[in-house]
């Protein structure tokens, strides 16, 4: 169960959740529940995985899932979003509750503690089949989600689930502190291909002044932050070009910040980018930059698969220092740490590799070292393979 699944092949949605599943399926029989959205097929055969996507609205109006921030950030950025959240959570429902009831499933895997964790517990409920439930936390659903109405939900979920996954130690350490047993919970990371599509190309010139961001445009990537640190730069290196690449709910405020601080010429927002083409772009940076910061909200990275990617190809890396991302880097080792929303910083830790082509050298290689022992997807897919093995047979 997932609310973030790509709508068609090569779709630009993030397919963490798919590369996990289709790994998954050289040992078991995998059906997706996904949301429905405008293009898409109701229900459809992808890399030896069984997809359904569940109706919740007119289809031209299912968008509380789609790319743009995900669904905390559309309904944050268009507050009628929340009209369409009791229909797709009772979509959502449906079409679980009529598939536990025809098939017999040995385990159900829900993306998110709210709502697809949420929503398995119910369909449990409603059906009474007692199929263990593997639950995963990617972040959001554990910062963003406060107050003690969603504290009270969250705690139901997890300890309803036979098994918590999270991303990242330091959200371990959370869900442990709301109660949960330590031994219930289990840190892995989605993962990467690192073996084959993320790896570096001795055949592609580096650049020595490009620089790249890549993900979604909301607030907790930190993209305004990196903006503000761009003048700095270009007074160093005025060759030096940026681009963000990505979309999402704060383009246009994005791009208006851009030409408040006159770096409009250096700055490119090439959109979103497929994963067949992000290797290319992380091969030819100098560095890739991820300011990452806490949102108002107190939602924050969970992990970064981005930064893993860069790593992958060779790319050098400086990154906000929250503390999921102790998970990746090690800072002065594998990339460089900067403190979240600081500007001035940030621009100082970009010059200063962009000034020490060696250094950049080093952490890169270090860098690739270190993820693919960690975070290749034949690693993750092998933890998570073992893991509903034991639930099952459990």
């Amino acid at each position: 169960m997932t609310s973030t699944f790509p709508r068609w092949k090569g779709d630009p949605e993030p397919a963490f959740v798919y590369e996990l599943s289709r790994r998954l399926a050289v040992d078991f029989d995998i059906t997706v529940l996904a949301p429905r959205a405008p293009g898409s097929l109701r229900e459809e055969q992808m890399a030896g995985l069984r997809v359904i996507r569940f109706p919740y609205f007119l289809q031209r109006m299912e968008t509380l899932a789609m790319h743009g921030g995900g669904i905390l950030n559309n309904l944050k950025t268009n507050p009628l979003a929340y009209l369409l959240v009791p229909f797709f959570l009772i979509g959502q429902l449906l079409s679980l509750v009529q598939l536990l009831r025809r098939e017999p499933f040995d385990l159900i895997h829900a993306h998110w503690i709210i709502p697809q964790g949420l929503t398995a517990v119910i369909a449990r409920l409603i059906t009474g089949r007692k199929i263990p439930l593997v639950c995963t936390s990617h972040g959001g659903d554990l910062y963003a989600l406060r107050g003690r109405f969603f504290r009270w939900l969250k705690r139901i979920v997890i300890n309803k689930s036979s098994a918590l996954t999270v991303v990242s130690h330091a959200m371990r350490d959370i869900v442990v502190d709301m109660g949960t047993a330590s031994e219930k919970v289990h840190v892995i990371s989605m993962g990467v291909d690192l073996k084959h599509l993320f790896t570096p190309d001795p055949a592609v010139e580096r650049s020595n002044h490009e620089l790249l961001f890549v993900g979604r445009l909301v607030e907790k990537k930190g993209v305004s932050v990196l903006l503000k640190a761009i003048p700095a730069v270009l007074t160093e290196f005025p060759e030096t070009r940026l681009s963000v690449s990505g979309s999402g709910p704060l383009e246009a405020e994005l791009h208006r910040l851009a030409k408040e601080l006159h770096i409009s010429d250096a700055v490119d927002f090439p959109g979103m980018v497929s994963q067949s083409q992000l290797p290319d772009l992380y091969r030819r940076a100098a560095i890739a930059v991820f300011p990452f910061i806490v949102a108002q909200s107190g939602d924050q990275e969970g992990f970064g698969l981005v930064q893993v990617e860069a790593m992958g190809c060779g790319c050098p890396v400086i990154s906000g220092d929250l503390p999921s991302v102790h998970d990746i880097m090690i800072h002065g080792e594998t990339g460089l740490l900067v403190p979240p929303g600081n500007a001035e910083l940030l621009a100082q830790a970009i010059i200063s590799l962009l000034s020490n082509p060696e250094h950049r050298r080093t952490l890169a290689e270090n860098g690739r070292a270190s993820v693919l022992e960690q975070f290749d997807w034949e690693v993750v897919a092998g933890k998570y393979g073992a893991l509903y093995g034991e639930v099952i047979e459990r």
